[in-house]
């Protein structure tokens, strides 16, 4: 069973209301990559694109962020 880091950047735009060009906005991050983070399509996480997201949305705990998920 392999791991997977999964960035929860649906769940917190939709518990926000906001999109993810509003995110990309606030958060400084081009709209292509935070939708790459959200359709688990980046192999790379960069982890200031993280504390970004994080200040952009007030959010102090990375778990709200990062979740680790077991795949078969």
């Amino acid at each position: 069973m392999s791991k997977k880091i999964m960035i929860k950047i649906p769940e917190l735009i939709q518990k926000r209301g906001i999109s993810l060009r509003e995110l990309s906005r606030l958060s400084d991050i081009r709209h292509a990559a935070l939708s790459e983070l959200s359709n688990s399509k980046r192999t790379n996480i960069n982890f200031s694109h993280i504390e970004r997201i994080a200040d952009a949305l007030g959010i102090s705990d990375i778990r709200e962020i990062i979740d680790l998920v077991y795949e078969e």
